[in-house]
């Protein structure tokens, strides 16, 4: 699911839209080892779970008004860094123990095989609305403001929506490949 360097309003919608799709292929073709659990590690189900919560957390951000967010979280003081900057950030913010905590943490679930299916059929559709308002959200905000307007970020700390953006497109591809590492064998968050 390789996502190139996007950099622009129009580039970040298509590659959030491409992104969404590989997602909910990859989830969607899993059978009972959706929500098979491994030890502590989180379920393929939690996984998804866990991207549709900070999904929404940041599709709720860029509904908010841009003038409470701009007092809130202030003015950004620096030129938005690159995708693959954003993501060298989280990957060290990982490497040095960092995890997700309180309400991005999801509850773990237990789910007969006979309601298995129906269960990821609804996070799957938690899905998609989740990326969709995200996408919409995004298409009232105009390059300057992706640039000058900050968000909070549970590890990062404050991000330009911009980056913000670039964080969300590489945290569902990481979640994808942790996913893809506990069905191999591997545990990984």
């Amino acid at each position: 699911m390789p996502v190139d360097d996007p950099r622009t309003r129009t580039e970040i919608l298509e590659a959030l839209g491409h992104v969404q799709a590989e997602v909910a292929s990859y989830f969607g073709s899993l059978g009972a080892e959706f929500n098979q659990r491994t030890g502590d590690a989180w379920t393929p189900a939690e996984h998804l779970k866990h991207l549709v919560t900070s999904v929404n957390a940041v599709a709720r951000g860029l509904a908010a008004p841009k003038l409470l967010l701009r007092l809130r979280f202030g003015r950004a003081r620096t030129t938005s860094r690159s995708y693959a900057q954003v993501r060298d950030a989280y990957r060290a913010a990982l490497a040095a123990g960092g995890k997700a905590s309180g309400a991005f943490v999801p509850p773990p679930e237990v789910v007969s095989a006979d309601d298995a299916g129906r269960r990821r059929a609804e996070i799957l559709a938690r899905w998609e609305r989740a990326n969709v308002r995200l996408r919409g959200a995004l298409e009232r905000w105009t390059e300057p403001q992706l640039d000058g307007i900050r968000m909070p970020h549970p590890l990062l700390g404050h991000l330009t929506t911009r980056e913000m953006l670039f964080f969300t497109l590489y945290h569902n591809q990481h979640h994808v490949a942790a996913a893809q590492r506990r069905l191999a064998g591997e545990v990984a968050r």
